[in-house]
């Protein structure tokens, strides 16, 4: 089974304590990400919610903290409930110059169920870039 890495890498004209309390806080979060029920960035902290297409199916979303560098990284396990499989995301954020660069990377998508379509590393990539690119944006751009 080939690894499959999902690579969305942005610059963002904020500053890093911004943009790390954009991926770290419950309430920040739910205005671009998720509507969290908890949220702590502390290794071993568990957290899940509901996603999907708006009309579609609905996925419950099982997540644990696995590593935490304060205003430089987070990642945390993704699987989903009655599935196999388990992927990671991460979380990298850099300085550039008055800006801040944050890298995304989710590997370990190619372990999930390969017959189901909405699984696909496609429709990673296609919610990866909105929520990147649009949603997180969007939100920076309105602090």
């Amino acid at each position: 089974m080939k690894e499959q890495n999902l690579v969305v890498e942005r610059i963002f004209n904020a500053d890093r304590k911004l943009v790390w309390q954009a991926i770290t806080e419950k309430d920040l979060m739910k205005q671009w990400y998720f509507d969290l029920k908890e949220f702590n960035a502390v290794v071993g902290f568990k957290f899940e919610f509901m996603g999907g297409e708006p009309n579609g199916k609905q996925w419950k979303h099982l997540c644990e903290i696995t590593e935490v560098i304060p205003e430089s990284k987070l990642t945390y396990s993704w699987k989903y409930e009655g599935y196999s499989g388990i992927s990671y995301v991460t979380f990298e954020l850099f300085d550039e110059e008055e800006n801040t660069r944050l890298k995304l990377t989710h590997s370990g998508i190619n372990t999930f169920p390969a017959d189901i379509p909405e699984l696909a590393i496609h429709n990673f990539e296609q919610g990866w870039k909105h929520i990147i690119n649009i949603s997180l944006k969007e939100f920076l751009e309105k602090q």
